[in-house]
């Protein structure tokens, strides 16, 4: 329905990462609409659950951010602007607007995030820009010329940014779906340096880098890539393969949690170098036609499943690896 001065009520669907939520507060902040809803999938889940589902008939515009889910696109009956940073396929579903600048050539390098296109797109670059980026990519983002720019104009350091990534993103590894949706809000209105002292963000944190540690203190080795295998109620799968990959520089990392919620997780993250012998998106069609709830790009899968398929998707993400 019309709102006042002639805006329309609108829908936001996001990653629950902290690019996600970034990429839903810069949306919010460029077309000033303070009249928005904004909704993640599931944690964990690379699916529009039936919240979602329900809710895009009540919307007029609908935004779909960091969502590297084409498949569902394709299927969608309402208009909408699907803005991604992801490997993907062109989406024939004329009613999407699809906005995503690999599809025009452009590098992985030069859009690391969604609100690296986003701020592009529409010419707005500020710290939820450089968060979007460094959640996604890690301390690989602070070589990026706007994103040094945008930090140098802003008066920002390395640390503050890291740590305000650790925050935000501390509501999705906590399982805090709530979390997650009121972020938006919260990064959208509040000063970065109040965030780094909001309490219930700080307090996630300390349980979260042990259940991390206790992880990593499981590596074994396959290969020259990391094995880890645990169990944790946390979403911390893509933080423990982070840290395995980026800090302890391990070419690659295979990491299963076998007890998440009653459900189990199987993630890859390799770097660079090896993804080019590695046909990751391949590995992810595959797994999707067993079955699996599986997304990512070149360099990166997770899938969440029935713990009676870890076997069978480990089998099928070492046949990738070559272990």
């Amino acid at each position: 329905m019309k709102l006042k001065n002639g805006m329309m009520e609108m829908l936001i669907i996001h990653h629950w990462d902290t690019d996600g939520i970034c990429s839903a507060a810069k949306l919010v902040r460029i077309l000033d609409n303070d009249k928005y809803d904004n909704l993640s999938p599931l944690i964990g889940d690379f699916e529009f659950d039936k919240r979602i589902d329900d809710a895009l008939p009540k919307y007029d515009e609908i935004f779909v951010l960091d969502l590297n889910l084409p498949h569902i696109m394709e299927k969608m009956e309402r208009n909408m602007i699907f803005i991604d940073h992801h490997h993907q396929p062109l989406i024939k579903n004329r009613k999407v607007t699809q906005i995503n600048p690999l599809l025009e050539g452009r590098s992985a390098e030069e859009y690391p995030s969604a609100t690296t296109v986003i701020s592009d797109h529409y010419n707005s670059w500020d710290i939820l820009s450089v968060l979007g980026a460094v959640g996604d990519i890690g301390d690989k983002a602070f070589s990026h010329h706007k994103v040094q720019l945008t930090m140098e104009t802003a008066g920002i350091v390395k640390e503050d940014i890291n740590r305000l990534v650790a925050l935000i993103d501390s509501n999705y590894i906590a399982m805090d779906q709530d979390g997650v949706e009121k972020a938006v809000e919260q990064v959208l209105n509040e000063e970065p340096i109040d965030l780094l002292e909001f309490r219930k963000w700080n307090d996630n944190i300390g349980s979260i880098e042990r259940t991390i540690d206790n992880a990593l203190d499981s590596i074994e080795e396959i290969n020259g890539f990391a094995y880890i295998d645990f169990d944790s109620p946390y979403n911390i799968i893509s933080k423990v393969a982070r840290k395995a990959t980026w800090e302890m520089s391990y070419p690659g990392s295979l990491v299963i949690n076998r007890g998440f919620n009653g459900k189990a997780q199987t993630y890859l993250r390799v770097n660079d170098e090896t993804s080019n012998r590695m046909d990751i998106p391949g590995l992810i069609d595959d797994l999707k036609e067993m079955g699996v709830n599986a997304g990512g790009k070149k360099v990166v899968m997770g899938s969440i499943h029935s713990p009676e398929l870890i076997d069978v998707v480990i089998t099928r993400v070492k046949e990738t690896m070559g272990i």
